[in-house]
């Protein structure tokens, strides 16, 4: 395997089970990626962790989270036209009143990339332009980037909460108040269309 980049242990990739159950990890996002998400526009995120996380790599708690829309640091500058006309900026430390959770995803593969290569090629397949993916790989050049492949499911019932401290700050994890259930949750693209999607991301970055 190509030095560069690592994935994660392997895990099942078949749908998982959806008739019952429920999540209590909410991963934070730009909205305007939720959206694309939600839309099935895109089935990839890129992280590094979040300031305040304070651990030397990016990590994840568990593989089905909450999806949690964020606007404070949505910046139209850092997005393809067609998304940046979509988003309207927000003063530093706003958030709205309520946060509303619309959908869960599960993360089938997590690829370390370290590579302008590698991030070049998946622009065609996300909402941000070339200048967000440059600055997300510098940041912290020590650490590589992660790319994150999601299973999205929309919620039977939006799950509606007043907005609290602890959901605030630079970080990518929020435990969540209570556990949504993901009974009756539809996936955004079925089995097959997924299964294309995600082995096309695998094999731009050399991964089969």
């Amino acid at each position: 395997m190509n030095t560069a980049f690592r994935t994660s242990d392997s895990e099942s990739h078949s749908s998982p089970e959806v008739s019952g159950g429920g999540v209590s990890v909410a991963l934070k996002e730009w909205a305007i990626a939720i959206q694309a998400l939600l839309s099935g526009d895109q089935i990839l995120l890129l992280r590094k962790g979040g300031i305040r996380e304070g651990k030397p790599r990016f990590q994840i708690p568990q593989r089905q989270v909450l999806l949690y829309p964020t606007y404070e640091h949505q910046k139209p500058e850092l997005l393809k036209p067609t998304d940046a006309e979509q988003v309207e900026p927000v003063p530093s430390g706003w958030h709205p009143e309520q946060v509303e959770i619309r959908a869960w995803a599960q993360i089938t593969d997590v690829i370390e990339i370290d590579q302008a290569t590698q991030v070049e090629a998946l622009l065609p397949l996300h909402c941000w332009n070339e200048r967000f993916v440059a600055e997300r790989l510098k940041w912290k050049p020590q650490v590589p980037l992660n790319l994150l492949l999601l299973r999205v499911y929309k919620l039977a019932e939006a799950t509606v909460l007043d907005y609290r401290p602890e959901f605030g700050g630079c970080k990518s994890w929020i435990d969540w108040p209570e556990t949504i259930s993901i009974q009756d949750s539809c996936p955004v693209l079925d089995d097959e269309t997924y299964e294309v999607r995600r082995m096309q991301h695998r094999q731009l970055q050399n991964v089969t």
